[in-house]
C-alpha cells in the first residue's frame, strides 16, 4: 500500500511546441518525488504509439541538469523539419506523457501565390480540354448520324393497295371487297 501512495508520476513542459525552423526549444521533466536523485533518459517517436528511438546529444541537442534530477531539461536548437516528433523522458522505468514538437518551413507568400495561380491555371486547361473531348466525342457521333441517314433510303410507298381508297359500304371497310365483287372480275394485280 505504501508502494501505491508514492508511485512515480513524470510531467513534461509543455506538452505541445509549434515552431518554425532555425528557432531553439527546450523540454522539462519533473518527478513527483522531488528528492530522488535519479537520471532521466530523453527519447523521440514519430508518434505517440510508434516505436521510441533514445536520443543522442551532439552540437543541436544539449542536456540539463536541474536539482537532483540529471538531464531535466532537454534543448534542441536550429531546429529542421526532420526534428518533428513526440519526445518523451524516462526516470526509473516510468514515462513521461511526451511533448509533439512540430517543426515547419518559413512560408515563402510570393512562392505559395505563384503556385496557387499556377494550379487554379491548369484547373481551366483541364476544363477546357474536358470540353474540347467531349466536343469532339458529340461531333463525331453527329457525323455518325448523318451518314447513317444518307445510306438509308426511303422505301417505296407504292403497294399492291395502290390507289385503292378506304371507304366504308354501309359500315364495311375494304377489307370486306369480296361482298360487293361481282363473279369474274379480276384485280389489277392478279
Amino acid at each position: 500500500m505504501m508502494n501505491l501512495l508514492f508511485a512515480l508520476q513524470i510531467s513534461q513542459k509543455p506538452r505541445f511546441y509549434g515552431v518554425k525552423t532555425g528557432h531553439s526549444v527546450g523540454i522539462y521533466c519533473s518527478s513527483s518525488l522531488k528528492h530522488l536523485n535519479s537520471t532521466v533518459k530523453w527519447y523521440k517517436a514519430d508518434e505517440y504509439n510508434t516505436q521510441k528511438m533514445e536520443i543522442q546529444t551532439d552540437e543541436r541537442i544539449t542536456l540539463e541538469r536541474k536539482d537532483l534530477i540529471q538531464n531535466a531539461f532537454l534543448y534542441l536548437s536550429a531546429l529542421q523539419t526532420q526534428d518533428s516528433g513526440v519526445y518523451f523522458c524516462k526516470i526509473n522505468n516510468t514515462w513521461g506523457p511526451g511533448t509533439k514538437l512540430q517543426v515547419v518551413r518559413p512560408i515563402d507568400l510570393s512562392a505559395t501565390l505563384h503556385r496557387s495561380k499556377v494550379k487554379d491555371g491548369l484547373i481551366v486547361l483541364q476544363g477546357l480540354m474536358l470540353a474540347a473531348c467531349i466536343t469532339a466525342v458529340l461531333l463525331r457521333k453527329h457525323k455518325l448520324v448523318e451518314t447513317s441517314d444518307s445510306i438509308y433510303e426511303e422505301p417505296e410507298t407504292h403497294h399492291i393497295y395502290e390507289g385503292l381508297a378506304i371507304e366504308t359500304c354501309e359500315g364495311a371497310l375494304y377489307e370486306d371487297l369480296s361482298l360487293y365483287q361481282t363473279e369474274g372480275a379480276e384485280a389489277p394485280w392478279e
